[in-house]
């Protein structure tokens, strides 16, 4: 059923004074700052200055944004380890591994973000094998290429939800399937959806998935979180580590390391607390806007980008198909830093990967937004791809 474009941002956009100034449709890069959120970092700095050193209470924001992420992705609390980036959460994951008994490789898909194949490959100093799944020339990456990639191997599989270059989103039950099949788990970097459409850890039957609060969940930099199926914490002991993955945070033993029995033990030294607040705030907002109508609003909006910039004999390199594209938009471009440069200097904010224009609607955007960018591009046709 169609939605009115309309009526979700006309609720909502009033809590985001950016729109007072510009049009913001970068929120693959990093969600637009609300009020809410804006208030949640005064509320920091007011326990700051009130309390002193309110660690207790500090530890408590700590728990209190693990129980948001735990349901927003339908897992338990215990399974959730919060972190200052999907990076920190991954090296913790992946150091504690063990690459043994015939299972010497990690298969990335070429979708990743930096992060995820970097980490990888820094595992070929543990004798780790890594093996890339390449894309085809459609820019899709279909099923038969995992099936070949995996095998009794494969020591995990390390796949994105939808690609940070080019919009496109990855079969990743799919995916988990071939893995487990093969006896291998599975990591769903789920950055450029989370927020954006509903996560559940238990219908993706992934095994890992990492995310953070700065895109979609309209949180800050400093927060991020690893999801561990219960069954699998036990058997991974980290190297990269530090004193709030403790079975006790505050026996400050120094003789030893004792891992906490949660997902906790892929954390590391003192957490970010302004972050916490942000985090919280964020998600909570998001959970009032609604995860599902964002994504059937967005679904409303970017059909109108697709048609208009075709007219405009430009290229779309996301496919249309819902199930196969998230939020995130992408547009060849002949010079992608001199077309943001022009949007930009329309009060137009966007970003590039590649030769890629990066349009990512929101809970917030309107038809009118995408009108905008359409404008912008018409008059800046030359750099269409």
């Amino acid at each position: 059923m169609a939605v009115d474009v309309a009526s979700l941002p006309g609720r909502i956009r009033h809590r985001f004074p950016v729109f007072e100034r510009q049009v913001y449709v970068n929120s693959c890069s990093q969600g637009a700052l609300s009020d809410s959120v804006r208030e949640a970092y005064a509320h920091y700095l007011d326990d700051w200055d009130e309390h002193g050193a309110p660690w207790e209470y500090w530890v408590g924001r700590l728990e209190a944004v693990r129980s948001a992420i735990a349901g927003l992705v339908n897992a338990d609390e215990d399974e959730i380890a919060v972190t200052t980036s999907v990076s920190a959460g991954v090296s913790a994951l992946v150091s504690g591994l063990r690459f043994g008994d015939g299972r010497d490789t990690i298969v990335v898909s070429d979708f990743e973000f930096p992060t995820i194949g970097q980490i990888s490959h820094a595992q070929e100093r543990r004798g780790v094998r890594v093996v890339h799944v390449p894309a085809e020339a459609d820019g899709t990456i279909p099923l038969e290429r995992f099936e070949a990639a995996i095998d009794e191997r494969t020591a995990l599989v390390a796949v994105t939800h939808v690609c940070f270059r080019n919009g496109g989103r990855l079969d990743v039950e799919g995916i988990g399937r071939i893995a487990h099949e093969a006896g291998a788990p599975v990591l769903v970097d789920a950055y450029q959806t989370i927020g954006s459409l509903p996560i559940d850890v238990r219908a993706l039957d992934c095994d890992f998935l990492a995310a953070g609060a700065l895109k979609y969940l309209l949180g800050s930099a400093g927060l991020g979180f690893l999801y561990c199926r219960r069954e699998l914490v036990q058997g991974i002991e980290p190297t990269a580590t530090g004193w709030f993955a403790d079975r006790d945070i505050f026996e400050m033993d120094i003789h030893d390391y004792s891992p906490a029995p949660t997902a906790r033990r892929f954390e590391a030294g003192t957490p970010p607390v302004p972050s916490t607040y942000a985090a919280i705030a964020g998600i909570e907002l998001m959970r009032e806007i609604g995860i599902a109508e964002t994504e059937a609003h967005v679904r409303e909006l970017n059909p109108l980008l697709h048609d208009g910039v075709e007219e405009l004999g430009g290229r779309i390199a996301t496919p249309r198909e819902p199930e196969r594209s998230g939020a995130l938009v992408c547009i060849p471009s002949t010079d992608v830093d001199a077309l943001v440069a022009a949007l930009a200097a329309e009060n137009i904010v966007t970003s590039s990967r590649d030769d890629k224009l990066r349009i990512s609607a929101h809970c917030y955007n309107t038809a009118e937004d995408v009108r905008a960018v359409l404008d912008a591009l018409t008059a800046n046709r030359r750099l269409l791809a």
